[in-house]
């Protein structure tokens, strides 16, 4: 055996013991925060297999004598059946942002913001599952993953390969997300997108192509949105950005928080002209509030 190949061993092994260490904590963080949200199937609002009452409707020849609601038909001189809510399963697919830029948190109290992105989705991915859809994992590069799609067995290989792609140095940037994506599916990123809204427009494109619908989540760290230092500070950027030093941060602190606004401006943007829901979640506030919005927003596309 080479030194080249003990050395990838060694790598690899290091990884593995370090992703088995993270595991259990990025379940347990992931249950919790599901344990907090409840939610039902989610309603197609349209008429079909389902056991939610939708709608009363007129009888027509198309109809068969079974179906008619004979309670609500006795309330006029019309017959009448009674529809039911389709609620057959969707496929979500899931993609966590772990790039370096994603692993800088301000305090040691807080988690980066790659852990909390890995954690919304695990939390996510859960509440899918247990609502009775299908979940698809997307790498770190944007690629779809196989795997199982449904079941604790979908649930715990997202899991595994979240705790390891932590820990697993990334390239920086925002992935070319291929075009093998399902169309007219839904996805969900969740990242710190801070990179030129242009980049990220011409990164999406592929979603808007196959008529996905799309549910951008924004983490950041407090300190990304209020920018609290004083006094003369370095900053060092995670992605091979270099370096800035300011005298008087303090003095910065209202161009940085008008620009970081017209950023997300420009997100919103781009969301709303391609009908696409977007979100913002700071890594010191709960977690279950953004995962009943999402979820939420993800039912509501839906119908």
């Amino acid at each position: 055996m080479n030194t080249a190949t003990i050395l990838k061993r060694s790598e690899l092994e290091h990884g593995a013991e370090s992703a088995a260490a993270r595991l259990p904590g990025l379940l347990v963080a992931a249950q919790r925060i599901a344990a907090n949200v409840v939610l039902g199937a989610h309603g197609r609002r349209r008429p079909g297999i389902g056991e939610s009452f939708w709608q009363f409707r007129p009888y027509t020849s198309d109809d068969t004598p079974q179906t008619i609601d004979w309670r609500q038909s006795a309330k006029s001189d019309a017959l009448f059946v009674k529809e039911r809510e389709w609620v057959s399963a969707q496929t979500v697919c899931l993609w966590a942002d772990l790039s370096p830029s994603m692993h800088f948190r301000s305090d040691k109290n807080l988690p980066t913001k790659a852990d909390r992105a890995a954690t919304l989705s695990l939390a996510l991915g859960i509440l899918l599952i247990e609502a009775g859809e299908k979940i698809v994992r997307l790498g770190i590069d944007g690629a779809v993953r196989p795997g199982a799609t449904a079941g604790r067995l979908a649930l715990s290989q997202m899991a595994e390969r979240l705790a390891l792609d932590i820990g697993t140095e990334q390239a920086p940037g925002f992935p070319a997300f291929p075009g093998s994506l399902p169309r007219h599916g839904t996805t969900v990123l969740v990242s710190d997108f801070l990179q030129p809204v242009p980049e990220i427009a011409a990164a999406l494109n592929v979603f808007s192509e196959r008529g996905q619908s799309l549910h951008l989540v924004q983490v950041l760290d407090p300190a990304e949105e209020t920018l609290p230092f004083s006094g003369r500070v370095r900053f060092e950027g995670l992605e091979n950005e270099g370096e800035m030093v300011i005298d008087r941060a303090e003095d910065a602190r209202a161009e940085y928080r008008g620009k970081l606004a017209a950023h997300r401006d420009g997100l919103r943007t781009l969301a709303a002209t391609h009908g696409w829901s977007f979100a913002v979640h700071r890594t010191d506030a709960a977690p279950h509030l953004t995962l009943v919005a999402l979820h939420r927003a993800i039912g509501d596309r839906q119908r």
